[in-house]
């Protein structure tokens, strides 16, 4: 399919024990045959050869090559890696000396970009290779090895049988209107299955938005009163000194940010000005920018002073956050434990109790974390467009248009879900995706 060879650095960049320079493509074997001291021409896949590499016939390095050939290797051609020592320099003085022999400099990505083209691995599955590198705990990685295996088929693939299912029974239809009455079919066989099938596709719909808010973290905001302790809350959580905590009012005056695991769930957290009526413009600024972050945020952490009772700021607070995802803490137990409230101590860093509030409140998302799902906004948004065209294939059904009208929503549904693996791709799509991995992946 590709008709040059590419290569680049497949570790880290810096100073590092090991350090592995890939090539890909029908030219590998004669590049590596340019720099190595050894002829690997008849070299079984899946062998390892110890050597050096050669430049004008003096040594560059001590190395170990690595062999796979087409079309067991990684990419699905011809693969060479060259395990080097990994200083800078040397790592990068073989990948030049591979260039300089006729390979080219590979893009991002463009090694599991050739993996999916090549058919080693779905789209879904080559998104699971960026999201493992890019894991930041066990969850991520557990999920990203799940679309490795190719989960995201797996949970796919009745959907789509159920699709073509349905435009089965209607084609038989069409082709053979003798055999059936149309109404029937339609009431008792198509519009059941459609109806069936949205069920399936909303659960799947819900259950990544929730595992993937639990995966990427939550966007928190912590809101509240000058002086009722937002800030020392924010170095609660971290556990670490991060915003400046005093008796005077008005303290914070732009937005602090930190992430922190807590639990099961990680709080991409945003302690804010003091929400109150200021005459200080620059307060006021700090004001309007915490509103701002309240609109964006996905949960909001509301303290209230439990020694001071509930104020007209509190009652204007709550009314604020009404409608977003809350939950209210009473701090400063230490002074006024109020029985039956999320009582904390964030000076003395007692938040247990809010911690335990906050698992329990994302346990749904926690639950959906930990099965088989879809895994970003990409795979969702091409789910919702798959849901969508069905429900105008339920709408047309009840409303009693023609059968072979509603085949034309029930391919875009599918296509829709062929789009999430990769086997109906818009134009550039690919090129958008794969750029966001790293060199030599």
């Amino acid at each position: 399919m590709f008709q040059d060879t590419i290569a680049a650095i497949a570790t880290a960049s810096g100073e590092g024990a090991v350090g592995i320079i890939r090539l890909s493509g029908e030219d590998a074997f004669r590049i590596i045959g340019t720099l190595f001291d050894h002829d690997l021409s008849a070299a079984k896949g899946y062998t390892i050869h110890y050597g050096t590499i050669l430049e004008y016939g003096h040594p560059v390095d001590e190395v170990l090559v690595s062999v796979f050939r087409a079309p067991n290797s990684y990419t699905g051609e011809d693969v060479i890696e060259i395990s080097c020592h990994g200083g800078v320099y040397v790592t990068r003085k073989i990948l030049s000396l591979a260039l300089g022999a006729g390979a080219r400099m590979a893009r991002r990505g463009e090694f599991t970009e050739r993996a999916f083209l090549n058919g080693k691995m779905d789209l879904s599955q080559a998104e699971g290779v960026n999201d493992l590198i890019s894991a930041r705990d066990e969850r991520n990685a557990v999920s990203a090895v799940h679309s490795l295996k190719g989960s995201v088929r797996t949970l796919l693939d009745p959907l789509l049988e159920e699709i073509v299912q349905i435009i089965s029974n209607i084609e038989v239809n069409i082709d053979y209107p003798e055999y059936d009455d149309v109404r029937q079919l339609r009431d008792e066989e198509i519009l059941p299955a459609a109806e069936r099938w949205l069920d399936q596709i909303q659960e799947i719909i819900t259950r990544a938005q929730q595992a993937v808010l639990i995966r990427s973290g939550i966007d928190t905001v912590i809101l509240g009163r000058p002086n009722v302790g937002k800030s020392s809350l924010l170095n609660a959580l971290l556990e670490e000194d991060k915003a400046i905590v005093t008796e005077i009012a008005g303290t914070t005056r732009d937005l602090v940010e930190g992430s922190v695991r807590l639990g099961n769930v990680t709080l991409n957290l945003i302690d804010t000005a003091g929400i109150h009526e200021s005459h200080d413009r620059i307060e006021q600024i700090g004001i309007e920018k915490s509103l701002q972050a309240l609109q964006k945020a996905q949960l909001a952490i509301v303290v209230l002073d439990s020694s001071a009772g509930m104020t007209a700021g509190d009652q204007e607070l709550l009314e604020l956050t009404k409608d977003k995802d809350r939950i209210i803490v009473y701090n400063k137990k230490d002074r006024k434990e109020l029985p039956g409230t999320i009582a904390i101590s964030a000076i003395n860093r007692d938040i247990s109790a809010l911690v335990d509030a906050i698992e329990q409140h994302f346990s749904a998302e926690i639950r959906a974390a930990d099965t088989d799902t879809l895994n970003n906004e990409r795979q969702i948004g091409l789910a919702m467009q798959a849901r969508h065209s069905m429900q105008e294939v339920v709408q047309a059904l009840q409303e009693g248009r023609e059968l072979d009208l509603v085949t034309i929503d029930l391919q875009e549904a599918y296509d829709s879900l062929k789009e999430i693996i990769g086997q109906s791709t818009r134009e550039g799509l690919l090129d958008e995706i794969f750029s966001r991995f790293c060199l030599g992946k």
